[in-house]
C-alpha cells in the first residue's frame, strides 16, 4: 500500500501540476500582471485541485475494490477517501502551496532576467554612444565643407567666415550632445539649418530644402542628431547622385500620442555595397534603447522619392 501510495501520489501530483504549469505559462503574462491574471491563477489552481482530488478518489476506489484485503490501519487511513469536499480541500492546500512556490520562483527568475537585461542595455548604450560619436563626425562632410569654404574665400570672405562658424557649431553640437538623451526639436533644427547651409555651398541651386514643422512640436524632446542624420543620409545617398539635384522635405508633426519625423528626398532607394549604414543603424539602436518597442523607424521608396520616418511616443519619457 505504501509503494502504491507513493507511486500513485507522485503521478497525480505531477499530472495535476503539469497541467496547471502549462496553463500558467500560456495564459498568465507576468509582464502585465494585474487583476485579470490573479483571477486566472485562482481559477486554474481550483481546477487543478479538483483534478488532484478526483484522481485521489478514483485510485483509492481502485485500490479498495481490486487491491489486497485492507488491514485495520489501512482502513483507518482510507477513511473519507470518497468524500469529495474533503479531498478537494486537501488538494487546494497542496496545489495552492505548489502554485505559490511556482510563482515565487517565476518572480525571482523574472527579476534576475530584468537585471541581466538592464546590464546588457547599459553595455549596449555605451557602445551606441560611441557609435553615435563615430556617425556624427563624418570626415567626408568635414573635408568637403572645409574645401568648399576655402574656395568660397576667394569670392566672399564674410560668407566663408559665416560658414566656418556654422561648421564649428555642428562639431561642437556633435561632441557636447553625445551623452544627452533628448533635446528640444528647435535646437536640433538649428543644426539642420547649419548643415543645409554648408551643403548648399557644394550643391548650389541643385539642392532645395523645405521645412514643414508644426509650431507645437518645437519644444518636444527628441534624441539628438537623429534629424541631422536623416538629412545627411538624404543628401549623401540621394541628392548627390542626381545630376540635376532635387528636393529634401522635412516634416515634423503630431498624430495622436506620437511625434512623427519624416524626411523625403528626390531619388531612388539605393544603398551602395560599401556603405556601413552606420547612421541608420545608429538611429534604430538609440530608439530601441530609449523607447524599447514604442518607437519605430522605417526607410522606404514611394514613387520617385525616398522617405525616412521616425515615430516617437509622446505619452512616456525615455527609459534612460
Amino acid at each position: 500500500m505504501i509503494i502504491f501510495s507513493i507511486i500513485v501520489g507522485t503521478f497525480i501530483g505531477v499530472f495535476s501540476t503539469s497541467i496547471l504549469r502549462w496553463y500558467l505559462k500560456r495564459n498568465v503574462h507576468f509582464d502585465s500582471f494585474g487583476g485579470r491574471e490573479i483571477i486566472k491563477i485562482i481559477l486554474s489552481t481550483l481546477v487543478a485541485s479538483a483534478i488532484f482530488g478526483l484522481l485521489n478518489i478514483f485510485f483509492g476506489y481502485i485500490y479498495i475494490e481490486f487491491g489486497p484485503e485492507l488491514t485495520e490501519t489501512e482502513i483507518h487511513m482510507f477513511e473519507g477517501y470518497d468524500k469529495i469536499m474533503v479531498q478537494v480541500l486537501n488538494s487546494v492546500f497542496l496545489v495552492g502551496a505548489w502554485t505559490i512556490t511556482y510563482l515565487v520562483i517565476k518572480l525571482l527568475l523574472k527579476l534576475n532576467q530584468n537585471r541581466i537585461e538592464r546590464l546588457e542595455l547599459n553595455t549596449s548604450l555605451k557602445q551606441a554612444q560611441l557609435n553615435t560619436l563615430k556617425g556624427q563626425i563624418n570626415p567626408h562632410f568635414m573635408f568637403n565643407s572645409l574645401n568648399n569654404i576655402r574656395g568660397l574665400m576667394l569670392e566672399d570672405v564674410d560668407k566663408s567666415r559665416e560658414m566656418l562658424t556654422k561648421l564649428s557649431e555642428i562639431i561642437r553640437y556633435s561632441l557636447t550632445k553625445n551623452n544627452i538623451n533628448d533635446i528640444p526639436v528647435r535646437e536640433e533644427l538649428e543644426v539642420v539649418d547649419n548643415y543645409i547651409d554648408l551643403s548648399k555651398i557644394q550643391f548650389e541651386d541643385r539642392l532645395e530644402f523645405v521645412k514643414q514643422v508644426e509650431e507645437d512640436t518645437l519644444d518636444l524632446r527628441i534624441p539628438p542628431m537623429i534629424i541631422q542624420l536623416l538629412i545627411e543620409n538624404a543628401s549623401k545617398h540621394g541628392i548627390s547622385n542626381l545630376k540635376n539635384g532635387g528636393r529634401i522635405l522635412l516634416a515634423i508633426f503630431k498624430k495622436g500620442d506620437d511625434l512623427y519625423i519624416e524626411v523625403k528626398n528626390t531619388g531612388k532607394l539605393k544603398i551602395s555595397e560599401d556603405s556601413t549604414q552606420l547612421g541608420l543603424k545608429n538611429i534604430e539602436q538609440r530608439l530601441k534603447l530609449l523607447y524599447a518597442d514604442r518607437a519605430s523607424f522605417k526607410l522606404e521608396e514611394i514613387s520617385d522619392e525616398v522617405m525616412a520616418q521616425i515615430k516617437i511616443p509622446l505619452a512616456c519619457k525615455s527609459e534612460r
